[in-house]
């Protein structure tokens, strides 16, 4: 009789989870059980549908003549993507990465007062991101070394919902040729039967 191993703590429920931004160049952290240092800054709270990490792909099948099923197909373009939904809309790293500015120019005067401007054409802002998934005994961290927001939702401001920033984060290739680093911290897959 064929029997079929499962364990539940091998599966992930996105329970808890933040996310950090810093410069690029800062290094990440070793393990997605460090709690991030300076000059990494907190996102702080995120809503609740979490963190989603994205797959967008194209592909080129070539099916030779009088067939209809590919030879090869190949991989056009792969973009990582992270997606949330940034609640603490006042917090001076939310406001950073959600106009493209400095934290420095996000510091209130000697009265509380911030004023900022947005730009109609904006630099190129890639800093560095860490966003992390816990569950129980299981935490995933994603380094991403070169990120930049490349898609920011309208915000609501009304009496019975939450505000927050929307943001996509894209991965770029890092000098090494890669765009996420994963770390994580995960229950050992139990022995198979017979092996």
């Amino acid at each position: 009789m064929v029997q079929i191993e499962r364990a539940a703590d091998l599966a992930v429920v996105g329970a808890n989870g933040g996310g950090w931004v810093a410069p690029t160049g800062t290094a990440a952290p070793t393990s997605p059980l460090e709690q991030p240092a300076s000059p990494w800054e907190a996102l702080g709270g995120i809503s609740d549908d979490g963190l989603v990490y994205g797959f967008d792909e194209d592909n080129e099948a070539f099916t030779p003549w009088g067939q209809t099923s590919p030879w090869r197909t190949v991989v056009t373009s792969s973009v990582r993507t992270f997606g949330v939904t940034l609640w603490e809309t006042s917090r001076i790293a939310v406001q950073s990465v959600m106009f493209r500015l400095d934290p420095s120019e996000l510091e209130p005067d000697g009265e509380g007062i911030t004023s900022y401007a947005e730009t109609a054409s904006p630099a190129p802002d890639r800093r560095a991101w860490w966003f992390l998934v816990m569950d129980g005994s299981t935490a995933k961290g994603f380094d991403v070394p070169q990120g930049e927001v490349s898609d920011r939702s309208d915000v609501t401001f009304k009496q019975d919902e939450m505000s927050g920033y929307e943001i996509t984060v894209t991965a770029y290739p890092d000098d090494a040729g890669n765009t996420v680093y994963h770390l994580d911290s995960v229950p050992a897959t139990p022995a198979t039967p017979g092996s």
